[in-house]
Parts: structure tokens; sequence; C-alpha cells
């Protein structure tokens, strides 16, 4: 049983997510791109970092290697998937989320801690909170802000496929909250299946208390199985 972390030319969280999870008492193992997943795959991060160097558009290329076709096999087999940061870029990219992440707002790369607001429990990343639950974790990104067609957001929320929303330490949702102008305050989104799953913010950089928080460990946890 093994959560495959898979690194592509350019990835640069891979082993804090390794670290993170391994931290858990997860197996895991970082697995290069071109070598397919392991047979025990029991579970998927595809992690932040600048995979291909964001040549075309950040996440493009690396969306359209062979593994990326396994990984889609695998989640609509029932492993869960966590896209963070690149890899949530990646995931859009391949159409395994609705949506696309594109330059933020503000066009600069932004670097801080946000709050995020628990939409919804019916995913293995957020199975252990409760929907209003704020959390705090950090971002990393230049191209962070989603967006998606009016209907196609629509269907999102009919079928409670919002993740996280940004908000205040309060829990509002509000444009003041909002780092990157992504659409409603959206941070995170489940794919077809609840099992996959992807997110802008780093939950492997929020799972140590010397490191500023563990907010992100519950997140993790989800790819335990």
């Amino acid at each position: 049983m093994t959560v495959a972390v898979v690194r592509f030319g350019g990835s640069n969280c891979d082993r804090d997510a390794l670290r993170s999870l391994q931290d858990l008492g997860i197996d895991a193992e970082i697995v290069w791109y071109e070598d397919g997943l392991p047979a025990d795959t029991t579970g998927i991060v595809l992690p932040g970092g600048f995979s291909y160097g964001d040549y075309l558009r950040a996440g493009a290329m690396a969306a359209r290697t062979p593994i990326m076709q396994d990984v889609r096999e695998a989640a609509d087999d029932g492993t869960p998937v966590l896209g963070i940061c690149n890899g949530a870029q990646i995931c859009a990219e391949m159409g395994l989320v609705d949506g696309a992440f594109t330059v933020n707002e503000s066009a600069r790369f932004q670097c801080e801690p946000v709050h995020l607001r628990v939409e919804t429990t019916d995913s293995p990343f957020t199975s252990s909170f409760e929907v209003g639950d704020v959390i705090e974790l950090p971002i990393a990104h230049g191209e962070g802000r989603y967006e998606v067609q009016s209907g196609v957001y629509d269907d999102l929320i009919e079928e409670d496929k919002v993740l996280f929303r940004y908000c205040d330490a309060d829990g509002e949702v509000s444009d003041e909250a909002n780092p990157n102008g992504s659409k409603d305050n959206v941070a995170g989104v489940l794919g077809d299946c609840d099992n996959g799953a992807v997110l802008m913010p780093h939950p492997e950089r929020a799972t140590l208390p010397e490191l500023g928080g563990t907010d992100g460990r519950a997140i993790l946890e989800g790819l335990s199985g």
C-alpha cells in the first residue's frame, strides 16, 4: 500500500509532500512520471512546483504525459487523488476537474497564509471536518485564480463539488479575503468522483507545529484509505 507522489521535471514540493505523509505514518514514495504508478498504489499526490517550467500554461504539458491517463483510471477506480497547486493546474488541464487556473488578479506571485472555509465533507480529504470549519494554509502561486463557465459552476454547486473557499478568520467569504480573484472565492474543487480533489493552498506545508500550523494534516490523512 503506497501513496505515489508523482514527480515531473520542475516539481519542487514533492519532498515536502513525502515528508508530511511519512510523518503521518502513511507509506509513500516519490514516483518519476516516466516510470508509471507502482502496482500497489493506494493514493496519489500531484505536488506543487513548475512542471515543464509552466511552458505554454501552468500544468499544460504535464497533463499530457502518459502517467496522467493512469492517474485518471486510478481515480475512476476509487483511488484518492489530490492535486496541490501545480498539481491542481495539471488536473484541471487534463479534465480531471472542471474549470481552469489562470493568472492571479494581482498579476503577481503570492506567497502568504490564507484562511479557508470547508464547503463539503463528502470527500476523503474533508471528512474529518464540519461544513463551515475554518482552517489556515499557505499559498504560493502566480496562476491560482480559479475560473469556470457559469453553467458548469452551477452544476458544481448543485452537486456539492466546491471543497474550500477563501475566507477571513471568522469564516466570512468576501472579496477582501480572496487572494487571487478566484470565482466566488473557490480554493478547491472535487472531480466527477469525490475521491479526486484539487486545491491551490498547500496542506503539506501545514503539518508540523514548528512550521506554523497543522491544519493540513487532516486533508493529507484522506490519502490513507
